[in-house]
């Protein structure tokens, strides 16, 4: 284990911001983990992450490193890279591409891996502690995509993860959805937890563990309904929260599910040929960490997205 004094302007902290503060984990969050597996001791004494140092405390903590993370390999996975400097990466994920390694897809096909080959294991924040996240500050769906920020250093990660929590990283994505949306704007002010039916599916839910969410939309082209469908809409959706599958969970809420969406689409929709959701990460602008530099991308449709759109050209 290792050992750290609180010093005077530590007085009165809470021991995960203490620990965090002091760089014994990377992240407030992982510091949290870690007092809540029993790894944290303060005077010999295990403590709860709500108590509080203060001066000439012995705060002793495991210094453990993920197997998993030491596991991960490189993968030869092309990356459609726009941007790039020693701090940042900003990179068009193709749709199919799982963000990195999980309980569920543990498989070494993930962004993470082509971001070890494209840069070094070394030369990638780890700000998430201990998950598979090297390089990672925010994540797409495996079949979203689109525009994605990633930080080559702790530094830039932490400030990129504080930007995106204080809404400052603007992204905004294309959504089409079933169904005709008559107000030309909207905003979807619903907290998102995991669905007690279903621990795959996420819902908009009043439960404790739920987290605020928020999306506000502005309709970009309504299509006329025909025989088989009732209209489509395609939406501009800004985040203004990052929950887990928010975009597609709200929209689901407002009887509006995404077109080709496989888990929270309407079984008897016609989806138009598509095989995943219509989700595209289009447009991002963040502060860039370093230079303090306001830097803005723009991503059109892929390919698939766009042949959807233009054979519904003609009911717009």
């Amino acid at each position: 284990m290792e050992a750290v004094y609180v010093e005077g302007s530590f007085d009165g902290m809470r021991i995960d911001a203490f620990l965090a503060a002091v760089a014994a984990f990377p992240t407030r969050s992982a510091a949290a983990r870690r007092v809540d597996a029993g790894e944290v001791r303060v005077n010999g004494v295990v403590v709860r992450k709500s108590f509080t140092v203060r001066i000439s405390d012995v705060v002793e903590y495991v210094v453990a490193m993920d197997a998993r993370v030491l596991e991960l390999m490189p993968a030869d996975i092309p990356l459609d890279i726009r941007y790039e400097d020693d701090d940042v990466l900003v990179l068009s994920k193709q749709a199919g591409l799982v963000t990195h390694p999980a309980d569920g897809h543990p498989e070494q096909d993930t962004l993470v891996n082509a971001l070890i080959a494209h840069c070094g294991r070394e030369k990638l924040c780890n700000v998430q502690g201990e998950q598979d996240r090297l390089g990672i500050v925010h994540r797409l769906d495996r079949d979203t995509s689109g525009l994605m920020l990633a930080a080559k250093t702790d530094a830039a990660g932490l400030r990129l993860m504080e930007d995106i929590a204080a809404r400052d990283v603007d992204r905004h994505y294309l959504a089409l959805v079933h169904g005709w949306i008559p107000l030309d704007t909207g905003l979807i002010d619903a907290p998102i937890g995991r669905s007690a039916k279903d621990r795959l599916r996420m819902c908009v839910s009043d439960r404790e563990s739920a987290r605020p969410a928020s999306t506000s939309f502005r309709v970009v082209r309504r299509f006329e309904p025909s025989r088989r469908d009732d209209g489509y809409t395609l939406i501009d959706c800004k985040l203004f929260t990052g929950r887990t599958h928010q975009i597609r969970v709200h929209a689901e809420y407002i009887k509006h599910p995404c077109v080709g969406d496989p888990t929270y689409g309407w079984p008897k929709h016609d989806n138009l040929g598509l095989e995943r959701q219509f989700l595209h990460s289009y447009r991002l602008a963040f502060t860039h960490p370093s230079t303090g530099a306001r830097l803005s991308f723009e991503d059109g449709l892929p390919a698939d997205l766009q042949a959807v759109v233009d054979e519904l050209d003609a009911r717009a």
